[in-house]
């Protein structure tokens, strides 16, 4: 019939693309003789007819690689969601958890009053105070001062209620 027939046989029995089959320079003639596609396998199973084999991607774990380490951390102004002060630093139901609790061992003291206890309360959920020293200082303004004994002796009992 011809080569082409037979290499567009050969290239569906051997499941290779047609760029894929060689036939033997010594069996053209067979090659194109060939009508049937048991013609061709007979052809293959004689070594007439062959595909090359596969080019396979030696690379491919290099470029995987090439590809994680390019990604790098991916911390672009894309990937950011919130403000920088939103970001970073400690979270604020820590924070505010750790207000209330002072405030609450400064009233079991007997520290604070209850007006004023929930004047600061109410302060810290507004998110008043940035941390546990300027509510400090906001006290003190309202004459309650902390000693660094008392302050050690609040920072026990708490730690002794998480641990």
């Amino acid at each position: 019939m011809g080569l082409n027939f037979a290499k567009r046989t050969a290239s569906k029995l051997l499941k290779r693309g047609e760029s894929a089959v060689r036939i033997n320079p010594n069996a053209v003639a067979d090659a194109k003789k060939a009508i049937t596609r048991d013609d061709i396998r007979k052809l293959i199973k004689d070594g007439n007819i062959y595909a090359i084999k596969a080019k396979k991607n030696k690379s491919i774990n290099a470029k995987i690689l090439k590809m994680k380490r390019d990604e790098g951390r991916r911390r672009g102004p894309g990937k950011r969601k919130g403000t920088r002060k939103a970001r970073g630093g400690m979270s604020w139901e820590k924070k505010s958890r750790s207000q209330r609790m002072l405030l609450k061992e400064l009233k079991k003291m007997g520290k604070l009053d209850t007006s004023s206890f929930n004047t600061f309360y109410g302060l810290i959920k507004g998110n008043m105070f940035p941390d546990k020293a300027s509510m400090l200082r906001r006290l003190a303004d309202h004459n309650v001062i902390v000693s660094q004994e008392e302050m050690a002796k609040i920072n026990e009992e708490i730690k002794k209620r998480y641990v």
